[in-house]
């Protein structure tokens, strides 16, 4: 199953995908495999339909208070209702390493652990295929979308980094809106050796400059750090960028952090943004006092402070933008940083997946500005789990997976 699949994949458009996944799972005893991927706001799962899917599975199932909603939101195999006499079904999570992609809906004729395995093995490999073939495919694209989006969203959403990221020292997530008319917020994260940077922009307006104006900075931050910049040079370097490019005319706030994961030492640099909030013990919070430079982009003569801080393992670093905290109700009171870190704590206590807490999170601060944000909405969250390079226990339950399958082995959670 898995070696025909994977031959086919190489020359295959993603719209063969679940006709030949379905063929080549015939080789396992399964009768029907169906594709659903998340839509960009992770509100529904959208079917994946090719010639000889179509009309075979429902076009689109809702996230919330549904069995397949479940199973994603949690990340884990569930039973589907019953297809008739002898045959069960099954949603199995569609994983791109913690990253949540969709669901498959698998039905075959027997109900034991080889099966299971197999389903589980079947969902992998058609999740790295879906992400090879995504930077490419227009029909994925739309398959996602519930609307039409800005010209800045469409900059911004092919910038970023996948949305989740775990390993056995360090657990992100990040979640934006209004996702399909972002426009000056971006996020960054990437991993070097012992070392995680993290980064959060806000380019000033809300407009298509702003996104040209994140899209400059976020390309600045990683060019120079990938040639061996400090914090310091970093900034310095999307400051270059921006004044060479918009000559004081536009400017972009953030936060530049980097993690050794070794250590547990953060150290951060803040150019006129709000500052990281680091959760503990998952009872209190701390917002990190560091003195912040000028917005990159004004030149204001600021100086740039490098600002440290000793984590222990299981803290939360939170980084986040105005949007999230401001938000407010026409006439009433802004979010605020004290509902927002609450939020955070109070959805942890309650065994969610991180991920799945940030995507409430979204919603409930789209829910309070009754479904129109007027400023981007940024927060990523990064939990050092510890300087282990082992798989985790606590990677898993940070992102719902079991550590069976973390650790390649076989079968769901019950």
């Amino acid at each position: 199953m898995l070696a025909d699949l994977l031959r086919a994949s190489h020359l295959m458009p993603i719209e063969i995908l679940p006709a030949k996944a379905s063929e080549c799972a015939r080789a396992a005893g399964f009768h029907q495999v169906l594709i659903y991927v998340a839509d960009l706001q992770r509100t529904s799962l959208r079917l994946l339909a090719g010639d000889e899917t179509t009309g075979r599975g429902e076009a689109e199932l809702h996230v919330e208070g549904t069995v397949p909603g479940r199973a994603y939101q949690y990340s884990d195999v569930l039973p589907a209702a019953s297809a008739g006499e002898d045959v069960f079904e099954w949603w199995v999570p569609l994983l791109d390493g913690t990253e949540r992609l969709g669901l498959l809906r698998v039905s075959a004729g027997r109900n034991d652990a080889e099966t299971r395995t197999d389903m589980e093995a079947l969902a992998a490999l058609i999740a790295l295929i879906i992400v090879s073939k995504r930077p490419t495919s227009d029909e994925l694209a739309k398959r996602v979308r519930a609307q039409p989006m800005s010209l800045a969203a469409e900059m911004q959403w092919n910038l970023l980094p996948p949305r989740t990221y775990a390993d056995a020292r360090v657990a992100i997530s990040a979640s934006l809106e209004p996702a399909y008319r972002i426009s000056g917020d971006v996020f960054e994260y990437a991993v070097d050796g012992p070392l995680v940077h993290l980064a959060i922009f806000d380019a000033m307006g809300h407009d298509t400059a702003a996104g040209l104006s994140g899209t400059l900075a976020l390309g600045a931050y990683r060019n120079a750090r990938r040639q061996g910049a400090d914090l310091i040079g970093r900034s310095e370097a999307v400051e270059a960028a921006l004044l060479e490019q918009y000559d004081h005319q536009r400017y972009v706030t953030g936060i530049l952090a980097t993690l050794d994961t070794g250590t547990g030492i953060l150290q951060w640099v803040n150019r006129g943004h709000h500052p990281p909030i680091v959760i503990r013990d998952n009872r209190w919070t701390t917002r990190l006092a560091c003195t912040p430079g000028h917005p990159m982009g004004t030149d204001l003569g600021l100086p740039t402070t490098v600002c440290q801080e000793h984590l222990q393992p299981g803290d939360r670093v939170v980084l986040y933008t105005d949007g999230i905290t401001e938000a407010r109700q026409p006439g009433g009171r802004e979010f605020g940083i004290e509902r927002f870190t609450d939020f955070l704590i109070r959805h942890h206590a309650d065994g969610l997946p991180v991920p799945e807490t940030l995507r409430r999170l979204i919603h409930a601060l789209l829910e309070y500005h009754e479904g129109r944000l007027q400023d981007d909405a940024t927060v990523l969250l990064c939990e050092w789990i510890g300087p282990h390079t082992e798989p985790a226990a606590v990677a898993a339950e940070w992102t719902g997976l079991s550590s069976g399958r973390l650790d390649g082995g076989a079968g769901p959670r019950p």
